[in-house]
């Protein structure tokens, strides 16, 4: 396995990579405060990055913690902006070393994958099994509190085995260590919210990725972050795997199956990324319908005292719309569609 150095000087901790990064991290935000801040003294403000990191003076600020329904509470960690670009410029740096060493089916956080493409890809082996073997069986599997459980030391393995550099490694410690208790000696969790951490949940999953696909040779596999399916027409064979899915995170990873993982026919559907998919057929979670009718309302409130815009509204609702546009859910589009011209908004 090739492995890495020089990457922080050129590299990381340049100005130029610093540039790049804080363009990206603005991107979508550049009318908030603290990047208006940030980028009034601009030039000045990334010199002082690029200081600190080489002098290895830098030090990361506390993060801004809130929580988000989506549809499951999860606690938000946010950056100061200035750390953001950091984030951007470490993560631009080191993605391209690790995505050469993904499976094809993982699709979480991964340029030209995502939701809809990880969709796509069961329902593509949903139909094509069913031509070669008939009857069907899922293995639906999902970690743990995953975020919460991801082991340092373990990740630090993984991350160094490609990472060769010194000062990479460096600033590697000081992101993991920003959100970990002092007082741990094995520390464990990794921020939502945070760049990196995106990073490292697939770095650190496609381990597992790797031994089912080279040695448990389970061919139909799809992740999707901590979610993962795996289609075989033997179901005890699913069962073996399960066995050994779970064993391989404990002892491997230090992590553990949740109570959500299940064996069962395909012809159930398949619960996964929001959506319940059948070979031809696919309909949003009740959940999620729920959320968005909820929204809607908020949103119907809120624009009739002038407490948010017809921008903001289409810009949250498009990922909505979008999500119904894919799904057999002929009424609840036809519901967003004219609540939302009752606002004047048209998609």
């Amino acid at each position: 396995m090739h492995s890495y150095n020089h990457l922080f000087d050129p590299g990381i901790a340049s100005f130029e990579s610093l540039y790049r990064a804080a363009k990206r991290a603005e991107k979508n935000k550049r009318m908030k405060p603290e990047v208006l801040e940030f980028n009034h003294h601009l030039e000045r403000n990334l010199f002082d990055l690029e200081r600190e990191l080489k002098d290895k003076t830098y030090a990361q600020g506390e993060y801004r913690l809130f929580y988000v329904h989506d549809p499951k509470t999860r606690l938000i960690s946010a950056a100061p902006f200035r750390d953001r670009v950091v984030h951007q410029s470490y993560h631009g740096v080191l993605e391209p070393i690790f995505e050469a060493q993904f499976i094809d089916t993982s699709f979480a956080c991964r340029l030209g994958k995502g939701v809809d493409a990880g969709v796509r890809q069961v329902e593509t082996y949903l139909r094509k099994t069913r031509n070669m073997y008939g009857k069907m069986y899922c293995l639906k599997g999902d970690v743990k509190k995953y975020f919460q459980s991801v082991n340092h030391r373990i990740l630090r393995e993984i991350l160094f085995r490609r990472i060769r550099c010194k000062d990479t490694r460096w600033l590697t410690d000081v992101i993991l260590s920003s959100a970990a208790d002092p007082n741990d000696p094995d520390p464990v969790g990794i921020p939502v919210g945070n760049l990196p951490s995106q990073l490292y949940g697939n770095v650190y999953l496609n381990e597992l990725d790797h031994f089912v696909k080279e040695s448990l040779r389970m061919k139909y596999y799809v992740r999707y972050m901590d979610d993962f399916v795996i289609l075989h027409h033997d179901k005890r064979l699913l069962h073996v795997a399960w066995n050994e899915i779970a064993a391989f995170l404990r002892n491997r990873l230090a992590l553990e199956l949740n109570h959500k993982t299940a064996v069962f026919p395909v012809s159930q559907g398949i619960d996964f990324l929001g959506y319940r998919i059948w070979t031809y057929r696919r309909i949003l979670r009740k959940a999620y319908v729920k959320r968005i009718k909820r929204m809607m309302r908020r949103f119907e409130r809120d624009y009739a005292v002038g407490r948010i815009t017809q921008e903001e509204i289409r810009r949250v609702m498009s990922s909505w719309n979008g999500r119904a546009m894919n799904a057999d859910v002929p009424q609840l589009k036809e519901t967003i569609a004219a609540r939302a011209a009752a606002m004047g908004i048209v998609f």
